[in-house]
């Protein structure tokens, strides 16, 4: 019987596909065994219109999926007869805010993976490596006040995503085209498929300036490959008469009102819930057309940093660390804050001043420098050895005051004759008794070693957190004078690497920490007459500091200034996040965890070379695991556990502030960035990152 043309009885039904730039819908006779393009092909005949169908492709609202497979047939898709198709264009608007705060309407590719579309996006943008970045949607303060588990039960919250018809981040997870429900990442397997040695901790990377910006392999398929990338910016900037390499001194008031405060470390946490995944698609986590997601530094591991090619990306990583201090997402002392205004100040002063044209050297200016930088290096190795024996081991010695401390203890700290030789720290109660045995022995490498210092105080102190086998115990050192800090300060924190002072990059540590320290201190006069200046307070330091200095923020941050009133707008941009990278809380993001066996709920900091487990309210350090101690982190994805496998021992852990896959990316995205040198292939190796994030086998 044969019925509209159709063979009645032929395995032929009916698929409704909505065409959603027309608002048109259409029936078309199908089989299963018809692919997608077949499907997108015979929609475009149907339609008769004169017009690039290119950039098009299915989408399957019901399932919440992009029919990206064209030769995948509409049976292995499982699409039956009450399926309703989108026939819609894959590059939708999307306002996105950058670091600085502002916002631009770009075209992005809203039907491949996360991290792929950020790649593009940063390719228009100017920004190079691109997978320092990632995709997070804005939240609320209210978002703050419970975890994910707890957010997803909270009546409230339901409403207000029933309302916004936007799912959470992590929502569709369980939706993966992977039926696999556990993963497994070995660092053994990735070196043997990657052909890659990741570059742990102990491994130094090379940083040594590009002659090229890195050239971005775009993302392609049958479908899309011939459609090109339009970004505009058709918001308040749409003019883009700043570029992206200045910004405006003060945001807009809509992006100040929605910066989130959070009050103490498991609100910090709770930021972490907003990632995107990056090995789904932007469309697949709920986000629609004209929505705005924010584009921010999420690995704090940055490589390459080079003023030559860098000027939108050290602008963009000097306003995200900006924010962070100024919304107290990072703490401070006092002194920092005000070297941190001052160095704001200066650049603003000089974004407002005609700027040099950028570094024009030649190539033969180019090769001097690399082998000046060469040679430096080479020279570097033996500048810290005693004699001419390149196999003896440099050593410090000198009186320093000790303290190990204790809950319920009047006692203060005790002169030691302190040595610090081959990654091992020894204290001995008076000089010349080292044939006696140490007081103390203090094994250096793996311990987390944090500044105590108050310059205003003359307290130049060193906290070291030693691993053991009950968990991390503290041991607090104090120096006499800056000087004698810087050296043992670098010492410390090369010999936590596993790097002696031999190494090259002791001299260049010392000189930081002297710099560093320098910034801090106040001129006894302004250079600059206060009140030729309007500083508003809350534009340069943070609340909190505001409150205690009261009006007398703006003379403070002028005598702080004179440090810093010759930096060029460039060198006080990297000044600010070279003093931002040495506090001591820089680069660890931060989850409300559970490990199994425990009943209370604690920390865990994820920081590019090293995992945390940390007290709830006090951040204190429990116990610390390195990257280059870890064998494997596996994934089961039924009961959101996540087992990260050591040397020494395994940890499981369910996350309770974000899904655990957002751990997991953070885990799988530092090994990947640490597999980064000038060696390897400059091209981005997406595969291998969304072998190394994605969480499925």
């Amino acid at each position: 019987m044969i019925a509209d043309g159709h063979l009645v009885g032929d395995g032929s039904w009916e698929l409704k596909v909505l065409v959603t730039d027309l608002s048109v819908e259409r029936c078309l006779r199908v089989k299963g065994d018809l692919h997608i393009g077949g499907v997108m092909l015979r929609l475009v005949e149907e339609l008769d219109i004169a017009a690039d169908w290119s950039d098009h492709a299915l989408w399957w609202p019901a399932r919440n999926c992009w029919l990206s497979r064209t030769r995948s047939t509409l049976d292995q898709y499982g699409v039956q007869a009450d399926a309703l198709l989108h026939f819609t264009p894959m590059h939708k608007t999307l306002r996105v805010q950058l670091p600085d705060l502002r916002y631009l309407d770009c075209r992005v590719d809203f039907s491949v993976k996360t991290f792929n579309a950020v790649v593009t996006l940063c390719k228009e943008l100017g920004i190079r490596h691109p997978e320092e970045l990632s995709f997070a949607k804005p939240l609320e303060s209210d978002d703050l006040r419970y975890n994910y588990r707890e957010r997803e039960s909270n009546t409230s919250h339901k409403k207000r995503t029933v309302a916004n018809n936007s799912a959470d981040t992590n929502t569709f997870i369980g939706h993966h085209g992977n039926s696999t429900h556990s993963s497994n990442n070995s660092l053994d397997n990735i070196k043997a498929t990657s052909g890659c040695t990741p570059v742990l901790p102990n491994t130094t990377i090379n940083r040594s300036p590009a002659p090229v910006p890195t050239p971005i392999s775009s993302p392609s398929g049958t479908w899309r490959k011939n459609s090109p990338l339009n970004t505009t910016a058709n918001s308040s900037f749409s003019n883009m008469d700043m570029s992206l390499a200045l910004s405006p001194a003060t945001p807009s008031q809509e992006a100040r009102s929605r910066l989130l405060r959070p009050k103490n470390l498991i609100e910090r946490a709770r930021l972490n819930v907003a990632w995107l995944d990056s090995s789904l698609s932007i469309m697949e986590q709920g986000v629609r057309e004209y929505s705005a997601l924010l584009l921010r530094y999420k690995f704090y591991s940055f490589y390459d940093l080079n003023p030559k090619y860098d000027a939108v990306r050290i602008n963009q990583i000097y306003e995200q660390a900006k924010w962070q201090l100024l919304n107290e997402e990072i703490d401070c002392t006092e002194e920092e804050m005000l070297m941190f205004g001052a160095l704001q100040l200066q650049v603003n002063l000089q974004s407002a001043q005609p700027q040099p044209l950028s570094d024009t050297r030649d190539g033969d200016d180019d090769i001097d420098a690399a082998l000046s930088d060469l040679q430096d290096t080479l020279e570097g190795t033996h500048v810290h050895s005693n004699t001419s024996d390149i196999t003896s081991i440099p050593e410090l010695s000198d009186f320093l005051r000790y303290m190990k401390p204790k809950r319920f203890t009047l006692k203060g700290f005790k002169r030691y004759w302190f040595v610090c030789k081959d990654l091992q720290l020894f204290a001995f109660k008076n000089k010349g008794e080292s044939g006696s045995g140490p007081a103390h022995q203090i094994p250096l490498r793996g311990c987390e070693v944090t500044p105590d210092v108050n310059l205003s105080q003359d307290k130049f102190g060193i906290r070291l957190e030693v691993p053991g086998p009950d968990g991390m115990s503290e041991m607090w050192i104090r120096c006499d004078s800056e000087a004698q800090y810087a050296k043992w300060m670098a010492a410390c924190r090369l010999a936590a690497k596993g790097k002696t002072m031999a190494d090259a990059s002791y001299d260049a540590e010392v000189s930081s920490i002297l710099a560093f320290l320098a910034m801090q201190k106040p001129a006894p006069a302004p250079a600059i007459n206060p009140s030729s200046l309007d500083i508003q307070p809350d534009d340069y330091v943070a609340p909190r500091f505001i409150r205690k200095l009261k009006n007398k923020v703006s003379t403070r941050i002028l005598e702080a200034h004179t440090n810093v009133k010759d930096l060029s707008l460039t060198e006080a941009k990297l000044n600010y996040i070279k003093a931002w990278q040495s506090l001591p809380e820089y680069g660890v993001s931060l989850f409300v965890v559970k490990f199994m066996g425990q009943r209370k709920e604690e920390l865990l900091g994820v920081a590019f070379n090293r995992l945390m487990r940390m007290d709830l309210t006090t951040g204190d350090h429990i116990k610390t695991w390195r990257y280059n101690t870890m064998k494997a982190w596996n994934v089961n994805w039924e009961v959101k556990h996540m087992m990260v496998q050591f040397e020494e021992e395994s940890v499981i852990f369910s996350c309770l502030s974000a899904d655990c896959k957002v751990v997991h990316e953070f885990i799988g995205g530092y090994i990947f960035l640490s597999m980064r040198s000038k060696e390897a292939n400059q091209t981005l190796n997406e595969e291998l990152f969304h072998k190394l994030t994605g969480g499925w086998s």
